[in-house]
């Protein structure tokens, strides 16, 4: 029991400075109950630290990362207390953009009443530059990821239930941030705004929605968002029922401002609750590179801005169909397929290994999501599967 102690200690304290260790061929593997219980135990570890950091910033409303600075204002429509399974968050990016702060200031403000969710956090960022492209830079990806995870840890925030929308520079931001980040959202809202480069193929799982005036033709907006809803009506087709949902509204009769037409995207997007485990992911990496995505990642040395990556979970079958990278990381749980039965690995037609992977703590303890803030369980099976040209598979999988 006292080495059992030190053996989680030790786990705890391997995930929280972000090391990564390899599982022994002694470790003891752990039983479906053992590895959730074990999983929720160190996402309690990671709240109470995140309670601890971040109890003065989101008091004072005012996030900090790095150089930057987010304040933010935010208050809660329908009851009260809580809802049982938790509430909802809705955060909603303003307009303005390439302006003086006094312009972004006064847009700001009008986001804070632009919309009202039946129910939940309404939580409006003011950007932390007045730059065009705000909403999207680097320094972004954090500040959404510290968002929810505040929310959920002072607020009863469900984290199943956490909706992003913006509006005109706001909007532009949706384009990007919804397919980067597609893996922390429940649904998306994309009002008057410009897709820049953003591609629409990460989007497979989560619900997406274009609101658009018709008059709208700065930029190309207009006829830019009915292109963008046409190669998702073509991707849809493509992948089959239940993917690339979406919600297309091109308001005719009016221009940048909508009338508050839009305002329809909040129960929309409400019916909607988070696919973190969806069977089939396409990940196309944005220039803001991430390490993972849904149950995919890969190591740092192979990120690369385009790179895609496309794998499929079907019953006791794994598939990597395409992929860009070298090494892909892959995480495994019983939401996925059974860990006490066998597991087939395909590196694009070639059957690479046939076995039953054990749950460790070793594999708990390396995260394929190595933010600071997130608070989704790690998964007891993390695999490592490498391209090897001169293996007649073409590759080697290896469980961390």
């Amino acid at each position: 029991m006292k080495m059992t102690r030190t053996l989680h200690f030790l786990f705890f304290s391997l995930l929280l400075s972000g090391c990564w260790i390899g599982a022994s061929a002694a470790e003891k593997a752990l039983t479906k109950t053992a590895a959730r219980t074990e999983a929720q135990r160190l996402v309690e570890t990671r709240k109470a630290q995140l309670r601890e950091t971040l109890v003065e910033e989101w008091a004072n409303h005012e996030f900090t990362n790095g150089e930057y600075r987010m304040r933010f204002w935010d208050t809660i429509y329908g009851p009260k207390e809580a809802p049982e399974g938790g509430r909802s968050l809705y955060i909603s990016l303003h307009g303005g953009g390439g302006a003086p702060a006094v312009v972004n200031d006064g847009q700001w403000d009008n986001q804070k009443v632009l919309y009202r969710p039946a129910e939940g956090l309404y939580f409006v960022p003011r950007s932390p530059t007045d730059t065009w492209n705000m909403w999207h830079q680097e320094y972004m990806d954090d500040f959404l990821r510290k968002t929810i995870a505040a929310a959920v840890i002072f607020e009863g925030v469900n984290p199943e239930k956490v909706y992003i929308l913006g509006y005109s520079a706001g909007g532009d931001g949706l384009y990007q941030l919804a397919p980067r980040l597609a893996d922390h959202w429940a649904a998306a809202s994309m009002m008057a705004g410009h897709p820049g480069d953003a591609r629409p193929e990460s989007l497979r799982n989560l619900p997406f929605a274009i609101y658009m005036g018709g008059q709208d033709g700065a930029y190309d907006r207009n006829s830019l968002a009915r292109q963008y809803s046409t190669t998702l009506d073509r991707l849809a087709i493509a992948e089959g029922d239940g993917t690339y949902v979406h919600d297309t509204h091109i308001y005719e009769d009016c221009g940048h401002w909508m009338l508050r037409r839009d305002t329809i995207a909040l129960p929309w997007m409400a019916q909607f609750t988070r696919n973190l485990y969806p069977k089939r992911v396409i990940w196309i990496q944005d220039d803001v590179l991430r390490d993972n995505f849904y149950w995919l990642g890969v190591p740092e040395i192979h990120r690369r801005a385009g790179a895609k990556i496309v794998a499929e979970i079907d019953g006791q079958t794994l598939r990597i169909k395409e992929s860009d990278s070298p090494i892909v990381l892959v995480g495994l749980n019983d939401e996925l397929l059974d860990l006490d039965k066998p597991i087939t690995v395909f590196m694009g037609d070639r059957p690479i290994a046939t076995k039953r992977f054990r749950r460790t703590a070793s594999s708990l303890a390396q995260p394929l999501n190595k933010s600071a803030f997130s608070l989704d369980l790690p998964y007891p099976v993390v695999l490592k599967i490498e391209k090897n040209a001169a293996l007649k598979t073409g590759a080697t999988v290896t469980q961390l």
